[in-house]
């Protein structure tokens, strides 16, 4: 599986409504349910189901538990190196932290080392500039299993 086809996947679900715990392109979806779409679009069927989370799920995990990066381990490909020197490379799956002390709460897919999909509560789904803003809350980077990095 190519970069592209994974960009292009994430692309199609451009527009689709924010809808809680949803994962339909076209009819809505949050982050998660982005990126399972993406991997059902490219992969077939999801590896496991997601379980029902509350909106604030991430601020009410178990001290030191990261639900969300726990689960990425279980099916994508952890990105080596030092996220300070990271790069996102097109069709990487992008985990963000908004405070220090807590789990990843906000997933994305990166189109270029400059932009990302994602789905964002109260918009439907688009792609955004990767500010420094976005960058200095990554918390964990992953790649789709059999994603062929560098062929673009």
């Amino acid at each position: 599986m190519s970069p592209n086809s994974i960009v292009a996947e994430a692309r199609a679900w451009i527009g689709t409504p924010y809808r809680h715990q949803a994962s339909l392109k076209g009819i809505g979806c949050d982050c998660l349910g982005l990126v399972r779409g993406v991997w059902r679009g490219l992969l077939g069927p999801e590896p496991e189901a997601a379980p029902p989370y509350a909106a604030s799920w991430a601020e009410s995990a178990a001290l030191g538990s990261d639900p969300l990066a726990e689960a990425a381990r279980r099916h994508l490909v952890p990105v080596a190196g030092p996220l300070a020197a990271y790069a996102p490379q097109p069709g990487d799956v992008l985990l963000f932290a908004f405070r220090a002390h807590l789990p990843a709460k906000h997933c994305a897919i990166a189109c270029r080392p400059d932009t990302m999909v994602h789905a964002h509560d109260g918009a439907a789904v688009t792609e955004v500039a990767l500010t420094r803003w976005w960058r200095r809350h990554l918390a964990h980077a992953f790649r789709f299993p059999g994603a062929v990095t560098g062929s673009g």
